[in-house]
């Protein structure tokens, strides 16, 4: 079987290395180096800690269980660290983290109470705001460093024999017994199967050739899908952990590097300006109140734009009933890239449907539907 996967980030990339790894002739094409997209902008938390409805709850579990499964099986440096995670509630946010704390423990979801003393020892670097009032530890989840692990999974997939090639995708269409994908230089590739793993770009990219797949677009200041990450350079810092707070969200990065995110301040971001100095000044000051290294910080801003499908669920399937053309996008693309890559490939190859993904079905979309406003980008405490 030829597949072609259109979008080299994590979802494209890891449904590439299933598929190669299944023997399916498979090529993965992408405008940029891989990760260039959504992946190269991401706080990169794995977890199913706000994960709304039982089916997508459930996904993203197994999907932190296929982490750990592949950091056992993936050559190349450790890309995944099951660190854990805090959320450090003040006054305000305490009422809404003790009910999540508590909808996860019945869920049976590792999630506990722990004083500011065992905080810390958890935590590293990290100053505990004064004003905190309770503090919860998710022990089972975890963080991944992107690049290593989008090398890891390209290098294997090239292994197991997959192409990886450069090339803007303009056009995809079905044609009797397979797709078709047409190239900005007017170069046409065919293929039995065509995964579109192109995030946010999914929606024009399908619409060009008829199909609908509903996602929210729309990139300006006050979007949902609009935020903002801060790659921290200096001073390096021993973080042990995700750390979530009120003001400013950490999580380790390598050799003392730390990304960092004020989930308040992306409705100011200016996407197509970037980041105010003043936006800039505010991050090193929560930055320099919530980390306890001397120094002052040096932090490259970076605006971020979500993949979202307009329900905020993730959509695994053909674009319609019989189509030879697959999309595969989601919100959580850490935490559901590599389990999502396993199961839409062994569907392919197979041509098997995995009954958990019936939910995740971009045809749930067909028919008349109701105007959708636009989803609530994430603001409260752990929300991502």
């Amino acid at each position: 079987m030829k597949i072609i996967v259109v979008g080299a980030g994590i979802l494209g990339v890891s449904v590439t290395r299933s598929l190669a790894m299944a023997g399916a002739e498979v090529t993965v094409l992408d405008r940029w180096a891989t990760g260039g997209g959504t992946t190269a902008s991401t706080f990169a938390w794995v977890n199913a800690n706000r994960k709304p409805g039982a089916e997508y709850f459930r996904l993203n579990t197994e999907g932190m269980s296929e982490h750990s499964r592949l950091a056992g099986v993936l050559p190349g440096p450790q890309a995944f660290r099951r660190s854990g995670s805090l959320h450090l509630a003040d006054g305000l946010d305490e009422p809404d983290l003790t009910l999540n704390v508590e909808r996860l423990r019945a869920s049976g979801y590792p999630a506990r109470w722990v004083g500011r003393d065992e905080a810390r020892r958890l935590a590293g670097d990290v100053r505990i705001p004064a004003a905190t009032t309770a503090i919860a530890h998710f022990p089972s989840e975890g963080h991944v460093l992107p690049g290593v692990l989008l090398d890891n999974l390209v290098a294997d997939a090239r292994r197991h024999g997959a192409t990886l090639g450069v090339g803007e995708a303009v056009g995809v269409e079905d044609v009797t017994g397979g797709a078709v994908v047409t190239l900005a230089d007017g170069t046409r590739h065919r293929a039995d199967r065509v995964v579109l793993a192109t995030g946010r770009w999914t929606r024009a990219l399908a619409a060009g050739s008829g199909y609908d797949v509903p996602m929210t677009t729309e990139v300006r200041t006050g979007s949902s899908i609009v935020g903002l990450l801060g790659f921290v350079r200096s001073p390096a810092v021993d973080l042990r952990c995700v750390v979530h707070s009120r003001r400013l969200n950490l999580r380790p990065d390598g050799d003392g590097r730390s990304v960092v995110q004020a989930l308040d301040l992306n409705r100011r971001v200016d996407p197509s300006a970037g980041a105010s100095r003043a936006i800039a000044a505010e991050v090193e000051a929560r930055f320099a109140e919530l980390v306890d290294v001397p120094g002052p910080a040096e932090i490259d801003l970076r605006v971020s734009v979500r993949s979202m499908p307009a329900d905020g669920m993730t959509m695994a399937g053909p674009v319609s009933d019989g189509s030879n053309i697959h999309v595969l996008v989601t919100h959580s693309g850490i935490t559901l890239g590599p389990l999502l890559g396993r199961l839409v490939a062994t569907e392919l190859v197979t041509g098997t449907p995995d009954g958990s993904l019936d939910t995740f079905r971009p045809t749930r979309f067909a028919g008349p539907r109701p105007p959708a406003g636009e989803l609530r980008g994430p603001a409260r405490l752990g929300e991502q």
